[in-house]
This record gives C-alpha cells, structure tokens and sequence, in this order.
C-alpha cells in the first residue's frame, strides 16, 4: 500500500512559515533579548537612524547573520540533493564528499598568502569565493574519481575516497595553520574548520545570495534529467540523456555553489546529507518538488542550529558546524548502516 504524500504546495508553505518564525527567533534571541513582537515591529519599520539600541542590534549584528544563515542551509541542502543524484546515493553530501574541505582549503591559502584579509568580502569579494570554488571542484572530481571503478561505485568506495581526500584537505589546512604567521590568520583558519556565521556582515550577502537563487533555479529547471539519473547510466542514455556530459556539467555547478557558500561560512557539514533525506519521505524524489522543499528545510534547519549555537553555552558561542556534525553524525551512521544491509561497504 502507497503511503500517502501530502500536497507539496503545503509542504511549501508550512516550510516558509517555519522559516520566518526561525527567523524571528535568531532576531530575538541571543545576549540581549527582544520580545518577537518588538523584532516584528523594528522589521516593518526598516533599517534607519532613530530606531536605538535595539534597531542597531536586529538590523546591524542579528539580520545579516540570519540572511547568511538562510542562504548557506538552503544552498548546502540543495548541493546535497543533487550530489545524491549524481552519485545516485543517498549518503553523498558536500561536507562527505570533501567539496565543503576542498573549499575551506583553498579560501585558507588565499588569506594566508596574502590575497584576503580572513573573510571573502575582504579579500576584494572574488578571490576567496573563486579559490573556495577551485578547492570544492577539486575535491569533488578527486573522490568521484576514485570511488567510480570500472563502470560502477558502491557505497564503500564513494564513503572511503571521500574520507581520504577529507584526510589529506585537512592535513593541508594544519600545514597552513601551523605556518600562519599572525593570530589572525590562526583564527581566520579555525573558522573555516569549524564553520560560523558570526562574522556576517550587510555587504557580503549579495553574492551569496545571487550564486545560490541563480543555482536553484537552474538546477529546478534541469529537474527532469535528474530524475533520469535516478534509472542509472543506461537508463539516462536509452532516454536521451548523455549522462556524462550533464554529470560534468553539473557538477561545476555544485561546486561553484558550494564554494561561494564555504568562502563565507567555513566547512559546515551534514546539513546536504539530513534535509534532503526528509525532505525526498515527504514529498518523493521528483526534484522538481524536492529541490524547493530541500531549499526552504535546509534555511531552517541551519538557523535553528544557529540559534543553539549561540544561546546553548551563553555567553560563550559554539560554531554552528559543530552543532551540525552532533546532529549529523548519528543520522550518518544510521544511513550507513541502512545501506550496508542491502549493498555492504565492500571495496
């Protein structure tokens, strides 16, 4: 017996009111409290001179970290649905597959080597983004090409080479950690290990913004020849697809999004791998419907992270990417061990 899905322009609009009430909350809450209908009002009201202290903090500290926020969980999720595609499993993800350590990697080298100043907007707006871009394609065609071995790639291998090329990214940004020259390039360097969105500011979000609205659109409109992925190679071909070239093709796309969104928050992992898991029980795996549903999950999910990050330790801030990873790891492993059941990790 079919289970029934409920109608996916429901499933939208109970995500998008979630999404505000996320968003009122990471206004309201944090050092200094603000009641939500007070947040409301300084909201309608808009930024300008006369608000207070209060103004100052929602539209000044508070806004640009939930944008960013926003922005960055609805990307990551949706790199992670179509990695899932492209791989056709379940467990790919851009933190897994080494394209979130690929991007961290290379916006490091550039602020250590002088090209940036510790953030993407500093670094004259296009080095870090387009060195985190290099790094996450690197990445991602190194563990695609490892784990794709005569024609065919199991779990193991995408799991395993996706380890190993996280290992030597890593061991990468330690090298560049322990050469860093000043304390500020130390802790520019933590920052992309761990992922934070506490440095956001109000110039940097429009390019974010731009990659990811452009990318999700572009990808919802190749929603058809991701659905014909899901029938394999030959399957794809038999019905038109040259799946090579569009396998390519899209994964540049990925990694572009990827990178611009790392160049700004640093390495935040499991949020590609979980909201498009819930997202594809609740409305199936047509991506179509999947992609905005894994959008609008993934803004939610990564600010009510946010949110604990800061108030669960208070005063002290925990990165975001830490409370992603506790939240993550388990459902990881459980994947795992789904998947095992039926395919095994056998190299």
């Amino acid at each position: 017996m079919l289970r029934s899905r409920p109608p996916v322009a429901l499933v939208v609009l109970l995500l998008a009111a979630a999404l505000v009430a996320s968003a009122v909350a990471g206004l309201a809450l944090g050092p200094v409290r603000i009641a939500p209908g007070q947040v409301l009002d300084l909201v309608l009201r808009g930024p300008g001179p006369g608000g207070g202290a209060f103004a100052s903090i929602v539209w000044d500290v508070r806004m640009p970290r939930v944008l960013l926020g926003a922005v960055v969980g609805a990307g990551l999720a949706v790199a992670g649905t179509v990695l899932q595609a492209l791989v056709r499993n379940q467990l790919a993800d851009p933190f897994l597959l080494g394209a979130s350590s690929g991007a961290s990697a290379g916006a490091v080298l550039v602020i250590v080597l002088g090209a940036g100043a510790g953030t993407a907007g500093a670094a004259g707006g296009i080095a870090v983004p387009t060195a985190a871009f290099a790094g996450s394609m690197c990445a991602l065609v190194a563990v695609y090409a490892m784990a794709r071995r005569g024609g065919s790639m199991t779990t193991g291998r995408l799991i395993l080479a996706g380890v190993a090329v996280q290992y030597i990214l890593s061991a990468l940004t330690s090298l560049v950690l322990v050469l860093a020259a000043s304390p500020d390039q130390v802790r520019s360097v933590l920052f992309w290990t761990l992922g934070g969105i506490g440095g956001a500011r109000p110039d940097e979000l429009a390019l974010p913004a731009a990659v990811l609205l452009a990318g999700t659109a572009l990808l919802v409109a190749l929603a058809r020849p991701l659905d014909l992925l899901l029938a394999g190679e030959e399957g794809a071909h038999s019905l038109g697809l040259d799946a090579g070239r569009f396998r390519a093709a899209v994964f540049v796309l990925v990694s572009l999004v990827t990178g611009v969104l790392v160049a700004y928050s640093g390495a935040i992992g499991f949020v590609g791998l979980m909201v498009p898991h819930a997202a594809r029980m609740v409305v199936g795996a047509g991506h179509r419907a999947l992609l905005p549903v894994a959008a609008l999950g993934g803004a939610v999910f990564l600010l009510l992270a946010d949110l604990i990050a800061r108030t669960a330790a208070a005063p002290e801030e925990i990165p975001v990417g830490v409370v992603t990873a506790l939240a993550g790891g388990p459902f990881f492993l459980w994947m795992l061990r789904r998947s095992t059941r039926t395919e095994g990790v056998a190299a």
